[in-house]
C-alpha cells in the first residue's frame, strides 16, 4: 500500500504588476490589493509520486493559513493517499478547536487539492476525467481586466484584447459611491462588445437592499449574463429578495469559507448562479458535496478565480458551467492554459496538470517540511 512520506508547505508571495480596486477600496472598506499570499502544499509518497495544491488570500489572512497548515499536516504521514475522505477529517479533528470554516479550512484545502492532484497522477488522468468530466472545455470570462482602477479606456482595450485571445465573455466590476459612474462605465462596455457578447457585473457586495434593486433594474437593459455579490455576502434574505425581482440573474458565493455557508443561500434560493471557491471552503472534497447539491437545486456554475483548480472541477459539473479567468497566477506555474473560441480547454496532463516555477520559488518566504 502506497504511503505518505513527506509533506512539504511553503508559503508565497505573489506581487502584482499593479494595485488592484475594486468597490470595496472605493467605499473605502480596504485597501489596494499589491499581493496575493499562496499557502503550496505538495505531498510525496513512498512511491516518489508527488501532488499539489494550493489556497490563497488577498490582503490578509495568508500567514495564518501557513500556520494552521503546520500545525496539523504532520499527522498525514503514513496515511494512504487514496483515502481522501479519512484524511480530510483526520485534518479537521487535528484543528478542531478553531472550527470549521475560515483560515482552518483554507489551510486544510491546500493539502485536499494537493492529494487530489496526486491521485489524479496516479490514475494518469487528469482531474477532470478522473472525477467524470462532462466536457472538455468550459465557457471562459476576463475579469482581470475590469477592475476599478482602470481608466474606462484601458477597460475596453482589455476586453477587446481578452476576446482576441479567445475568452469568451467580460465581467467588469461596479459598486461605486456615485452609481452613475458605475451605469456609464457598463453602457459604454456594452456598446463596445456589442450584444452578442457574455457581459457581467460584480459589485463586491457594495450596495444595500435599496441601491442594489434601483440599479438592478436600470441593468436589465444591458442584457446581462449575471449580477454579482450585490449585497453583503452573508445577507441570503436579501439576494433572495433580489433575485424574484430581477431577470437579470444574481450569482454569488464566493466569499463564503463553508458548504455549510453555501447551503444557507440554496435554501433561500438567493442565487441563480453560484460561485464557490474551492480553496475558500476547504478543498476539492467539500467543493463535491456543494456541487452536487447545486445541481440538485438547478444552479449554474461559475467558481471563483483559481482557474487551475476550477477549470477541472466546473469540467465535471453536469450543467454548463463559467470558469473566471485571471492570468495573475501564471509566473506560478510553467504551464499555461488555453482559451479558444471562447472555452477554456481542459489540459490532458495528469492532476491538475501544473508544475510550479522558478520564480514560484523565489517568492517563496518560508517553508517546512515533515517526513
Amino acid at each position: 500500500m502506497e504511503r505518505i512520506r513527506q509533506v512539504r508547505l511553503s508559503s508565497v508571495v505573489l506581487p502584482l504588476q499593479q494595485a488592484i480596486s475594486d468597490a470595496k477600496v472605493l467605499t473605502g472598506r480596504q485597501r489596494p490589493m499589491t499581493e496575493v499570499v499562496f499557502l503550496f502544499a505538495e505531498i510525496a509518497t513512498d512511491e516518489d509520486r508527488h501532488g499539489i495544491g494550493f489556497s490563497y488570500s488577498k490582503r490578509a489572512g495568508g500567514p495564518a493559513q501557513y500556520a494552521h497548515a503546520k500545525e496539523i499536516a504532520g499527522t498525514l504521514i503514513g496515511e494512504d493517499p487514496s483515502d481522501i475522505g479519512k484524511v480530510y477529517d483526520k485534518l479537521l479533528w487535528a484543528g478542531a478547536s478553531v472550527g470549521r470554516s475560515g483560515v482552518a479550512t483554507q489551510a486544510i484545502a491546500a493539502i485536499d487539492i494537493a492529494l487530489w492532484d496526486l491521485k489524479a497522477k496516479r490514475a494518469c488522468l487528469p482531474l477532470a476525467k478522473l472525477l467524470g468530466a462532462y466536457r472538455d472545455s468550459v465557457r471562459a470570462y476576463n475579469t482581470s481586466g475590469g477592475f476599478l482602477h482602470a481608466p474606462i479606456d484601458e477597460v475596453l482595450e482589455n476586453a477587446s484584447k481578452s476576446l482576441a485571445d479567445g475568452i469568451g465573455g467580460i465581467k467588469i466590476k461596479v459598486g461605486q459611491p456615485d452609481t452613475r459612474i458605475d451605469l456609464d462605465r457598463v453602457r459604454k462596455v456594452r456598446e463596445h462588445l456589442g450584444d452578442g457578447v457574455p457581459l457581467m457585473v460584480d459589485a463586491n457586495q457594495q450596495w444595500d437592499r435599496p441601491t442594489a434593486l434601483r440599479v438592478g433594474r436600470t441593468l436589465e437593459q444591458f442584457g446581462l449574463v449575471w449580477i454579482e455579490e450585490p449585497l453583503d455576502a452573508y445577507d441570503a434574505v436579501g439576494h433572495a429578495e433580489l433575485a424574484a425581482q430581477l431577470d437579470t440573474p444574481i450569482a454569488t458565493g464566493e466569499m463564503l469559507s463553508s458548504v455549510g455557508e453555501h447551503v444557507r443561500l440554496i435554501e433561500a434560493r438567493a442565487a441563480d448562479v453560484i460561485q464557490p471557491d474551492a480553496p475558500r471552503i476547504g478543498g476539492i472534497t467539500p467543493f463535491l458535496k456543494l456541487a452536487t447539491l447545486a445541481d440538485h437545486n438547478g444552479l449554474e456554475l461559475a467558481p471563483h478565480f483559481a482557474m487551475e483548480i476550477h477549470l477541472h472541477l466546473a469540467a465535471a459539473y453536469p450543467r454548463e458551467p463559467w470558469v473566471e479567468h485571471f492570468e495573475w497566477l501564471n509566473p506560478l506555474f510553467n504551464e499555461r492554459l488555453e482559451t479558444v473560441d471562447g472555452r477554456m480547454l481542459v489540459p490532458d496532463r495528469p492532476g491538475l496538470g501544473f508544475t510550479t516555477s522558478e520564480q514560484c520559488a523565489r517568492w517563496t518566504v518560508d517553508s517546512c517540511e515533515f517526513t
